[in-house]
């Protein structure tokens, strides 16, 4: 079935959220797992897509020394990646929903496409072909032509794609053969599906798995594919029967990582027990060889062409470079060699040749009751203070005692909660909504949190207006240089002479979605200014945030809530009654 897609088209918008993400201005280290690796072997080049939203680029020669650069522009995760046309472009799947078009060379974003409705799991690349297949768990499968996306342009917008029907369940997994005859996808339905990308059509379902298929590699001619299951099992296929040959029972856990030599004599397997294992499939009978053992889960694996070493990616933020065995080599128990069980093999490497260090990510957070200052954890233990108003981070406070910070600056006051945080990038993202925690809701005198102005000491701020201004500053500012310029009803030119009181570092990323995650839009602070991204904005920027910028229905301009009760003493202090008194007073008063 063919479906005409347009690069860059929205569709039905669910309510908007604002969010940015607060961090370095340049991450040369993964913050998170990451997720899926791509070797591009003539530049001898690594690349690797993180869970922090960032592929990262990195130069094999220079071990002391290898990151090259970042390729930034997806949100959340970054599932998988393919290089396509001999290197020069890169496809990646994000859980942002979308899949992008890179140059691979230079590191930018070509084009964005915004066909699935949920996360994009897992893509699969048909060489001889340029064609790249895409999955995930809104359980539809498209298939794309690589040349006609790297010709897509803002004229040129518009795309056919192939679509695989009969996904039952979530799709965690894809594999294509080089001359584009098959695809084959696993999923949560514990079955394999195959299709014929040139027709569409259904070719057979393969049964066996317990659990969820998590990886997948077919052959060259497809007459057989091998898959890795969350139930501990990889098994070996024949396409032409369309049953399963061998089942390899050699994990103590799921396997989410499968990796196969070109003449599909030997397959390495890995997952959740963090044993890296390589397979004879001439000898199923002979027993695995250990070849490393990570110290985190493995969830991607790449070899080189010489099959001399392979880079394996985990859950935690390092990537590792082991060396591979000969093809020959015979698997080394650690007892007396006559038992094969996995448990007893002795690994073939002690240690890595080559780690691309990562760095810790935040795993803890804790707002203080200001509701501005976030005190954060990460996997290594150290304790950082953050700003939100102001988007960066404050101090480093080392590996301090987590809960005596937060005891030694607590406050008594009392702001309501304004936003919401998230770690799942191991960066701190905050997000600006008008859901249960409203962004314009919280209201403070100027002098209680320290944003003083000069011409009003106590004058009173709504964070919310203070930071959506903060954080599209740059895109206001043509307005308020024109009298008639007007956005969603407003005269933007009135707040043109109010008092900034915080400004955001120009790098921080600035991202438009829907509350459940999808995708609208991302871009960088300093770069709202700019003509495209100043277009995209005027229909991206959601009518509440105008209004809190513009401060409609704001009470910080207006009157602060009043609140009624009474006063009654207390039996120590021997006053038997005092007079009836509802006096009213401000939420800030309140102590």
């Amino acid at each position: 079935m063919a479906l005409t897609h347009k690069a860059g088209g929205q569709g039905g918008r669910k309510k908007v959220q604002v969010s940015f993400v607060i961090r370095e201005e340049e991450e040369k280290q993964h913050r998170a797992g990451v997720n899926s690796l791509q070797y591009d072997p003539l530049l001898d080049r690594l690349y690797s897509a993180g869970r922090d939203s960032i592929i990262r680029i990195w130069n094999c020669k220079n071990p002391k020394d290898p990151y090259l650069q970042s390729m930034e522009h997806h949100f959340d995760w970054v599932n998988d990646i393919v290089l396509c046309c001999g290197g020069k472009n890169l496809i990646s799947a994000s859980a942002d929903t979308t899949v992008k078009v890179w140059n691979a060379h230079k590191g930018f974003c070509m084009s964005t496409l915004r066909t699935h409705k949920d996360y994009v799991r897992a893509l699969a690349y048909a060489k001889d072909k340029e064609q790249v297949a895409s999955a995930g768990l809104d359980k539809a499968v498209f298939l794309w032509d690589v040349n006609t996306l790297t010709q897509l342009t803002a004229n040129n917008n518009t795309v056919t794609t192939s679509t695989m029907t009969g996904s039952n369940n979530s799709i965690y997994s894809l594999a294509m053969n080089p001359p584009g005859t098959v695809i084959i996808s696993g999923s949560t339905e514990k079955v394999l599906r195959v299709w014929d990308p040139r027709t569409s059509n259904k070719l057979m379902k393969l049964i066996g798995h317990t659990d969820n298929v998590k990886a997948l590699v077919v052959n060259k001619d497809a007459s057989q594919c091998i898959s890795g299951s969350s139930d501990g099992t990889i098994k070996l296929w024949s396409l032409g029967q369309q049953r399963c040959i061998h089942t390899f029972r050699i994990h103590e856990e799921g396997v989410w990582a499968l990796a196969v030599n070109e003449s599909f004599t030997h397959v390495i397997s890995s997952g959740r027990d963090c044993k890296v294992l390589m397979t004879d499939l001439r000898n199923m009978s002979k027993p695995p060889v250990l070849v490393c053992t990570e110290k985190a889960p493995v969830l991607k694996m790449v070899t080189t062409p010489d099959q001399a070493g392979i880079w394996v990616a985990t859950s935690e933020s390092d990537i590792n470079y082991w060396a591979l065995p000969k093809k020959d080599i015979s698997p080394v128990a650690s007892g007396d060699g006559n038992d094969s069980d996995v448990c007893d093999l002795k690994p073939y490497c002690s240690a890595p040749v080559f780690t691309i260090k990562g760095a810790p990510a935040i795993r803890k957070v804790h707002t203080l009751n200001d509701k501005r200052m976030i005190l954060t954890q990460d996997s290594d233990k150290n304790v950082a203070l953050y700003d939100v108003l102001e988007a960066r981070k404050l101090e480093d406070l080392g590996q301090v005692d987590f809960e005596e910070e937060i005891e030694k600056r607590h406050r008594r006051i009392y702001v309501p909660t304004w936003f919401n945080i998230d770690l799942k990038t191991g960066m701190l993202t905050i997000h600006l909504t008008q859901d249960e925690n409203d962004c314009l809701a919280a209201c403070v005198s100027s002098r209680e949190v320290g944003l003083t102005c000069p011409e009003e000491p106590d004058m009173r701020v709504n964070y919310g207006t203070v930071l959506l201004r903060a954080l599209l500053e740059h895109w206001l500012d043509p307005f308020t240089k024109d009298e008639d310029a007007e956005i969603g009803g407003h005269q933007i030119r009135q707040i043109a002479n109010d008092f900034r009181l915080v400004r955001v570092p120009g790098h921080t990323p600035l991202i438009f979605s829907d509350v459940g995650g999808r995708a609208f839009h991302r871009l960088l602070v300093k770069d709202a200014g700019g003509e495209n991204e100043s277009t995209l904005l005027k229909e991206t920027v959601p009518q509440w945030v105008l209004d809190g910028i513009c401060d409609k229905n704001n009470p910080a301009k207006n009157q602060f809530p009043k609140i009624a009760f009474f006063l009654q003493p207390h039996p120590s202090t021997g006053i038997k009654h005092m007079k009836k008194c509802i006096p009213k007073t401000t939420t800030e008063n309140l102590k």
